[in-house]
């Protein structure tokens, strides 16, 4: 078990790190952000991209998608998008006898990689629709499911500082994303490499990497991967103490926390961390790993209470203290 498990690692931990270098050919820097897309995929959930025009959150999914051998599709969320426009609608058709019957169109939320630009432009009953589809694998038109096919993989993008003629997405909604991944601006050198990446006169060549049942294969074996009782532990202390009203919290979480993280959060840190674990050639999960992976777990999962707000506190900041809080009171030796 434990060679198979190794085999295991060192494959995975292979065609991780060919795709993120496929990637890697059309984007430049932002190698944290390819690898937790990553992660969300292997992991079987959808990520949440969240950063100023311009930085290539479009570009990004489209180039993973041209290096998998997925069905990828679009979809520009906008105020007057409905819900039948994203999963389709039923038509009267006629066949060649003469005779009408209905009919359904399936929408662009059948694909398998599904990218939606600017979620929060759509209206709550649109979101809704996405999310049910995240949630439950599968869409319901009438009294009739359709089921998407696996693997299925949204990725959404939300512009943070324009929020005029915009629907932020609820907390109990943006709980459903796997991780919430933020995009920093380029430093000089990385924007040195776009100006020449994107200025050229061809695009750079992607090459597919692998398709739907490696992928799949690959989800298999991330739920596979053990994890220690103590760790578990850890996890469940992180989570509790994202809670303000958790005796061993923090004071900046007891002070500036309205609502900590849902057992959603649990599953990630522990699912994340399996695969991060499997992308360093272990079968098994250390606290580095999940502390590695805490931030996009977590950051959209804690809901700042009005003070909180108000004196500009982010979420980073506080799943920061709560790990170092949780990491000292276990006495464990975390390098990260």
């Amino acid at each position: 078990m434990q060679e198979s498990g190794e085999a295991r690692a060192a494959l995975f931990r292979e065609r991780f790190q060919r795709i993120a270098a496929e990637v890697g050919k059309v984007i430049v820097g932002h190698r944290e952000v390819i690898h937790d897309v990553l992660f969300c995929l292997f992991c079987g959930g959808h990520a949440l991209l969240e950063g100023v025009p311009g930085l290539g959150k479009t570009l990004l999914v489209k180039t993973l998608s041209r290096c998998l051998d997925l069905r990828f599709s679009r979809i520009q969320f906008t105020p007057d998008l409905m819900p039948a426009d994203i999963i389709g609608t039923t038509v009267v058709v006629e066949d060649s006898q003469g005779k009408k019957h209905f009919q359904f169109h399936r929408g662009p939320l059948f694909g398998q990689i599904v990218l939606t630009d600017e979620v929060n432009r759509a209206t709550p009953k649109t979101q809704s629709a996405l999310l049910e589809a995240m949630q439950e694998l599968a869409v319901t038109v009438g009294k009739t499911q359709y089921p998407l096919e696996r693997p299925f993989f949204v990725l959404a993008t939300q512009n943070p500082i324009e929020m005029e003629g915009t629907y932020p997405l609820p907390e109990a909604q943006i709980d459903r994303f796997f991780f919430k991944i933020r995009l920093t601006s380029p430093d000089m050198q990385d924007l040195t490499g776009i100006i020449d990446r994107t200025t050229g006169e061809t695009d750079e060549p992607v090459t597919r990497i692998i398709g739907g049942a490696e992928v799949e294969t690959m989800k298999r074996w991330v739920r596979e991967v053990p994890i220690a009782t103590h760790l578990k532990e850890y996890v469940s202390r992180i989570i509790m103490n994202t809670h303000s009203d958790c005796e061993s919290a923090p004071d900046s979480i007891k002070r500036f926390v309205r609502y900590g993280s849902s057992p959603r959060g649990a599953q990630a840190l522990v699912l994340a961390g399996k695969a991060m674990a499997l992308l360093a050639g272990r079968f098994n999960v250390s606290g580095d790993d999940i502390t590695r992976v805490a931030l996009p777990a977590l950051r959209h999962r804690i809901i700042l209470s009005f003070e909180g707000e108000a004196e500009g506190v982010t979420p980073d900041r506080l799943v920061t203290a709560v790990l170092q809080r949780v990491t000292e009171e276990m006495g464990l030796k975390i390098l990260t």
